[in-house]
């Protein structure tokens, strides 16, 4: 019986390690499919095509243009989400453990979270001219939410019990902040902080295109500039890559900050 478990418990593993291989076969063939069989002789889809946008991938790493691009558009990644992680974790704390001030600002909030990040281009244009500044500030514009919400979200689920017994051994505010809320909350900014990572690698690449010379949303206008359309899809294919592997670094940390209690999808 044993026995017979733990084979169908290793086939079901092989099964599912192999579907995602068999989904990205399944994807290449189609958009292979597309760009080139399905295509035109004249249509400009060909210049999509894997055959050409690969080659395109290989060249750009070889000029050196491409990991200059990509280091670029992860250092201005970075700026903006320690300035949304630092920002929202200290708001999520102050709006979680006050419900008068969580009521008076919801409106607000939810105003400007409805609000497309890339609608304050303008705006930061203005205030910060062109440069690395301004995709600084639409970055953490765009990443702040998630740190504020499932912080406050952490914090108003902590037993008031934990609070009060702290209390009780003579706890300082300040001790009771360091020993109880950001413990009880971690789990909850990681997710934010996971969460925040993606909008933000979302909105980086537009507001790339806005004034700058460097990154690889100025690679895709570029490209787009010398009609070069198989180096734009390779752009789009690292900048999908570098996502992926970004969202599998949040995940993992996400599990290990979480003691492994927490599968995120």
């Amino acid at each position: 019986m044993t026995s017979t478990t733990t084979r169908s418990v290793r086939n079901r593993s092989a099964s599912t390690g192999w579907a995602p291989v068999l989904a990205v076969v399944v994807a290449v063939a189609l958009w292979w499919l597309c760009t080139t069989i399905a295509a035109g002789p004249d249509s400009l889809l060909r210049a999509f095509a894997p055959q050409r946008a690969v080659p395109a991938i290989v060249d750009l790493a070889a000029s050196g243009v491409l990991l200059d691009d990509i280091a670029t558009s992860l250092w201005r990644l970075l700026v903006g989400l320690l300035i949304a992680g630092v920002l929202g974790l200290g708001i999520g704390l102050a709006v979680g453990s006050r419900p008068v001030l969580d009521s008076a600002t919801r409106p607000v909030f939810q105003f400007l979270r409805m609000v497309s990040p890339l609608s304050w281009a303008p705006v930061a244009i203005g205030l910060f001219g062109i440069g690395h500044r301004p995709v600084f500030f639409l970055v953490a514009a765009a990443a702040i939410w998630p740190v504020v919400l499932n912080t406050a979200a952490g914090v108003r689920s902590i037993d008031p019990g934990f609070l009060l017994a702290a209390r009780s051994l003579g706890a300082t505010p300040l001790e009771s902040l360091t020993s109880v809320v950001l413990p009880a909350v971690r789990p909850h900014v990681l997710t934010g902080l996971r969460l925040a990572l993606g909008i933000g690698w979302v909105v980086l690449v537009p507001a790339e295109m806005l004034g700058v010379t460097s990154g690889l949303g100025y690679e895709i206008l570029n490209s787009r500039d010398q009609l070069a359309y198989d180096k734009v899809m390779a752009v789009i294919l690292v900048i999908g890559l570098l996502g992926y592997l970004l969202d599998t670094a949040a995940r993992w940390a996400l599990e290990r900050g979480t003691g492994g209690s927490t599968r995120s999808a």
